[in-house]
């Protein structure tokens, strides 16, 4: 009885993740829209003590909505403009560096680049940005011809939205349900399980990405104060790869140094951005993620680089997105497989 069991349980994994695999392309606005529901959930709680909670919903539902379209409305556009003087001042970069830093690098490091031709490097990118634009352009056309993707795109979202106002109004249901399904024998650790998996990825939703959020603004106006034209791109992409453990520092010093060499020429504003992202890291690693992560994700920075890596790898932007949750979940388990292995007759052994 107890291998049909464990077989039946295997057949169950094995046909979800099949499934799970073959509707990836559809399962993006419900994998959102249950994100959002279980972020907000908490706060969903604390408002049902006042009222009721179809009501605490929809204040809390018509909150993400006004976060969202303020993202869509001020921060997309300045991103979105950033690229373009990014794309725009290129070329006057390349001439810099080949004026200017190459010649630098050959008198005080030894360093000779002379093999690398920046004349065809600058032609091929001028050519590229001009075949983008093109690209955009007859997107944007395909688009206002036929409407269909931008329909597409228009029910992804609006789907997304009410998936999410209905799974936040019956989450308390939806958990109470699942609960029962549990077999009895199994309650005690499973739900043990559960409550350990729950504090990880609370931690993680909420802790990393209020992370993530604070180090951008830090980082963005940090270089703005140095003086760096795409400011808001570098800090942007500084905060939100920082769910890596010193990935953000490590990209973030880098572009911005080569930002910074590029338009003032001069050693002084390297100096001032280090002092951003060490600025940066000191608050995130005695402030930031001890107050807001603390230590219960407990993923070995490896393990969180060869997670997103293989994430991304089996299910493409769904799997990057979902990659550090799930690890964080299977180091849940793994934990407890270890605790019940350490008092088996196996380990006695």
């Amino acid at each position: 009885m107890v291998e049909s069991n464990k077989a039946i349980w295997l057949a169950v994994f094995v046909i979800v993740s099949v499934l799970i695999y073959l509707l990836a392309p559809i399962l993006m606005p419900f994998i959102s829209a249950a994100v959002l529901a279980y972020i907000a959930d908490p706060l969903v709680d604390k408002l049902e003590k006042k009222m009721s909670r179809t009501l605490s919903v929809s204040i809390v539902f018509f909150a993400l909505s006004i976060i969202a379209l303020l993202f869509l409305l001020i921060v997309l556009p300045l991103v979105e403009r950033q690229i373009v003087i990014l794309a725009e001042k290129l070329p006057l970069y390349i001439d810099r560096a080949q004026n200017y830093i190459i010649p630098l690098m050959k008198e005080h490091l030894g360093i000779d680049v002379g093999l690398l031709d920046l004349n065809t490097l600058k032609q091929s990118l001028s050519e590229y940005w001009k075949a983008a634009g093109g690209i955009a352009a007859n997107i944007v056309s395909s688009i206002s011809r036929s409407g269909l993707i931008l329909a597409g795109w228009i029910a992804n979202f609006l789907l997304m939205l009410v998936v999410t106002f209905y799974l936040l109004r019956d989450w308390d249901t939806l958990v109470a349900k699942i609960h029962a399904l549990i077999p009895r024998k199994n309650e005690k650790t499973i739900v043990g399980i559960a409550k350990e998996s729950d504090e990880v990825l609370g931690a993680f939703f909420r802790g990393q990405l209020l992370v993530m959020f604070v180090l951008s603004i830090v980082y963005t106006v940090g270089l703005m104060i140095v003086g760096i034209d795409t400011a808001l791109l570098i800090g942007a992409l500084s905060g939100i790869v920082s769910f890596v453990p010193y990935l953000g520092f490590i990209v973030g010093i880098v572009v911005a140094s080569i930002a910074a060499l590029m338009q003032f020429q001069e050693i002084l504003p390297l100096f001032y951005v280090v002092i951003v992202f060490m600025t940066g890291q000191m608050l995130e690693g005695m402030l930031l993620t001890p107050l807001l992560v603390g230590d219960k994700i407990g993923l070995h920075p490896v393990a969180v680089i060869f997670a997103v890596l293989a994430g991304g790898q089996l299910f493409g932007f769904v799997g990057i997105l979902l990659a550090l949750p799930v690890a964080a979940v299977i180091a849940v388990v793994l934990r407890h497989v270890h605790g019940r292995y350490k008092l088996s007759e196996l380990y006695a052994e």
